[in-house]
């Protein structure tokens, strides 16, 4: 049995899941397990700085008394600079939030690509490779408009 997919409005800048007919869109597990880990905000962790000063680790209700805490911390770069140490966060933060894919053996290895596609647009690039040796490429590049 296939999840239900997650779709990401650009527009929007949100997932959402679509009708296919009166159910609901299903498959592209794979896709959707990237999404949710990237673009789920994960606490930020005690020595973090979060991005508007408050202190808010953000993070999701669920997570507590877990061992391996859902999402990213992506959304610590909401307002980095646009230099190198900006792109190791970001490859960071993403190896970081798709490890579970290879603990868990859904893959048995993550491959992210980060770089800066233009002024102000982190593109990313994930290749997760199935532990049947199949691939999928899952690339980001429209979610990042906000860096400065």
């Amino acid at each position: 049995m296939s999840d239900i997919t997650t779709v990401w409005m650009v527009e929007r800048s949100q997932g959402d899941w679509q009708l296919s007919g009166p159910d609901l869109l299903s498959g592209n597990d794979l896709s959707t397990a990237v999404l949710l880990s990237a673009f789920t905000d994960r606490t930020a962790n005690p020595d973090d700085t979060t991005p508007d000063g408050t202190g808010d680790p953000r993070g999701w209700w669920g997570d507590q008394g877990e061992t391996v805490p859902i999402g990213s911390r992506l959304w610590l770069l909401d307002r980095a600079k646009q230099n190198d140490d900006t792109l190791t966060r970001a490859h960071d933060y993403l190896t970081e939030c798709l490890q579970w894919l290879i603990d868990d053996g859904v893959a048995a290895r993550v491959d992210v690509l980060v770089e800066w596609v233009r002024i102000g647009m982190l593109g990313v690039n994930i290749v997760v490779r199935r532990t049947d040796d199949t691939t999928e490429s899952v690339a980001f590049s429209w979610a990042w408009n906000g860096i400065s």
